[in-house]
């Protein structure tokens, strides 16, 4: 989350010419973001740094000593927002061949081409004892700034060794994918490693290495989300109209002006069953003017206003009209589920639900826990929504929301929070996938990388 931390006191290091960091990474946005910092708190005088710079999104390594020392920057760039990265830095200035001084590494595959390559001198020494650490933002002369905007996981520090990225990972058999080793063996993590897991949700700069070098959580939430099992949450990169702002790793809407925006998720699905809620925050104007449904894989990203009605291909909306309830496709009230057919009312902080049966091609609606609308049950199949006429075999619905007029809405997908708020009431689930407010219909899940394969 932006403006989220984890920080550490100053201590000792094993090593002031050998270091590794290793940690797993989902962006929010793209541009500019911290991921590490040892710095001189005094001075703010960062002496190592791990970051996006500017708006070029490539990740860069960099010892800096009130002006950027020595600095490698990977040609490539990361501008996919629905992926989680692991990347290797190695700072090893021990070395005869200098190229070896300073390594990056993504996915287990060390880069060869950078567009900034500065490397220092043999057996250079940096600063490394008695600075503080911060994970995600950094510091200056005029406070700190340039906060992490996404998803982090099992961050590892190694003070006094270099390792590549074998040691954090390993390639799935089956998939032949980069993935993260749960249980990574024979570390020695010197004076100031730490191994933060981040699975406690009440003390996520838990340090399980051994050392006991624990780091204190400012703003920070857990989420099941991991490198393993990667959540819908909404795409920046494909929203429609100028008005919509994403924040809270992407699953928080806000409206701006008075006009439709709308914007799509990253994940979707042409089979299976998902359940997914979204909360009225702030109304904006009336009573509130907020759409959450899904369209299709087919739909064109070439106008804002149909998209935002929910008229492009398998569009499907579920529209808090003003207060009242209405469901929509195609820009046209479906018959039988107007505002006076349905008599349902919202008010702020009201949820959302929806169940989308992409196997039998129907979808349900309730309001918080309330029954299903019109006397439906997406256990049994019974009264659902038919989309059939617009998901023929091998469509993809893909979740979308819409906001007219400066309202806010945020959704939950699995992740068990609205914004920064943990769910109240988690309700039942026996998928075992996802954390929601209330009770998942039996059969139904999350839409996530594991509940696309349940």
């Amino acid at each position: 989350m932006a403006t989220s931390y984890l920080t550490r006191a100053a201590q000792t290091a094993s090593s002031n010419t050998t270091m590794t960091i290793s940690l797993w990474f989902k962006r929010s946005k793209i541009g500019s973001g911290t991921i590490w910092m040892h710095e001189n708190q005094a001075s703010h005088n960062a002496k190592l740094l791990l970051f996006f710079s500017g708006t070029n999104d490539q990740i860069s390594m960099q010892s800096y000593n009130g002006s950027a020392e020595y600095v490698l920057t990977p040609t490539r760039k990361f501008r996919d927002l629905s992926s989680w990265y692991h990347v290797t830095a190695v700072w090893n200035t021990t070395v005869a061949t200098t190229a070896d001084r300073m390594q990056i590494w993504v996915n287990g595959v060390r880069e060869t081409s950078f567009s900034t390559a500065n490397y220092p001198s043999r057996n250079h020494e940096i600063d490394l004892s008695n600075k503080a650490h911060q994970i995600g933002r950094y510091g200056s002369s005029g406070g700190y700034s340039n906060y992490w905007d996404g998803l982090m996981s099992q961050f590892i520090l190694v003070d006094g060794q270099a390792y590549n990225a074998s040691k954090f990972g390993l390639v799935d058999s089956d998939t032949g994918e980069w993935k993260a080793n749960a249980s990574p063996t024979g570390i020695t993590y010197g004076n100031r490693g730490v191994w933060l897991k981040m699975e406690n949700s009440s003390n996520l700069g838990l340090d399980s290495s051994g050392k006991n070098n624990n780091y204190t959580s400012s703003g920070v939430v857990r989420t099941p989300s991991c490198p393993n099992n990667v959540f819908c949450t909404m795409n920046p990169l494909a929203r429609y109209g100028s008005n919509l702002n994403y924040s809270n790793a992407n699953n928080t809407t806000t409206g701006s002006t008075n006009n439709w925006s709308m914007g799509s998720s990253t994940l979707g699905a042409s089979t299976g069953k998902y359940y997914y809620e979204y909360k009225l925050i702030t109304a904006g104007t009336g009573s509130g003017y907020f759409k959450v449904g899904f369209i299709s894989g087919d739909a064109s990203s070439n106008s804002a206003t149909h998209i935002a009605n929910a008229s492009l291909d398998g569009g499907y909306a579920f529209y808090c009209s003003d207060g009242g309830l209405e469901v929509r496709t195609d820009d046209a009230i479906i018959s039988g589920y107007s505002k006076s057919d349905l008599g349902v009312s919202f008010s702020m902080n009201d949820i959302m639900c929806l169940a989308v049966d992409m196997d039998n091609k129907k979808v349900y609606f309730r309001k918080n826990g309330d029954a299903w609308i019109k006397s439906a049950n997406p256990v049994n199949g019974t009264y659902g929504l038919d989309i059939s006429s617009d998901y023929t075999v091998g469509k993809a619905m893909i979740p979308a929301v819409g906001i007219y007029y400066p309202g806010v809405g945020s959704l939950n997908f699995g992740n068990g929070y609205f914004g920064t708020t943990a769910v109240s009431s988690a309700g039942t689930n026996a998928s075992g996938n996802g954390i929601f407010e209330y009770d998942v219909p039996t059969g139904y899940t999350a839409l996530s990388t594991k509940g696309l394969n349940l």
